[in-house]
């Protein structure tokens, strides 16, 4: 075995040492509140990579959609017709908010996918629930901040996953989040004229 072999085997040895005593002290088990916002793309693709985890670990889950509307949705149409015992789909919004140029039924749609969510994180059976984009919809006060901060940290139960994606998360709910990841734009091929593409966006 060379030197360098030798000091990399060495190193890693450390590191795992000190890995395992550090994971010693992380014993709590709870359910998160987490927010992916930011410029950048990915938030709500993260989101449904966790629905995959869920679902392959048995845990039965629920998103509800706010702002895309009738998107066709690759997202959608997999959980849908392959997941559907497996994981629940509620389509709350009409599609955005300057596609509707209405903010009374904006404000509605918002509200009644507010009041499915609850339900969906109030449900026993659910483990975990995908607010997609509703922090459009809070940034907006189409749902009032103050009532979902406090329902997640007064009212959700102990054991449920929460994830909320969107942009220009409010400093109310990273605030009372658990985990909370801001997606960086570097480049996006949407600046050079190219639309929105089957797989990768939708």
């Amino acid at each position: 075995m060379d030197e360098i072999t030798t000091r990399h085997n060495e190193k890693m040895r450390r590191i795992k040492a000190a890995r395992d005593e550090m994971m010693k002290t992380k014993t709590e088990e709870k359910g998160l509140i987490m927010v992916h916002t930011g410029k950048g793309k990915g938030k709500s693709s993260a989101g449904f990579g966790m629905i995959m985890r869920c679902i392959a670990h048995g845990m039965p889950c629920a998103v509800v959609q706010f702002i895309k509307g009738n998107w066709d949705t690759g997202e959608k149409t997999f959980l849908r017709e392959r997941f559907a015992d497996e994981c629940r789909f509620f389509v709350s919004g009409e599609g955005f908010t300057w596609e509707t140029q209405d903010r009374e039924r904006d404000i509605a749609a918002a509200q009644n996918g507010w009041k499915i969510a609850k339900e969906q994180i109030l449900d026993p059976e659910i483990q975990f629930v995908l607010l997609d984009e509703i922090n459009i919809a809070l940034r907006y006060d189409y749902i009032d901040i103050d009532e979902v901060v406090e329902f997640l940290l007064h009212q959700k139960p102990a054991m449920t996953h929460v994830c909320l994606t969107g942009r220009n998360a409010k400093p109310e709910l990273i605030e009372a989040a658990d985990l909370v990841t801001e997606m960086e734009l570097l480049k996006h091929p949407f600046r050079d004229g190219v639309k929105a593409q089957k797989g990768v966006e939708f």
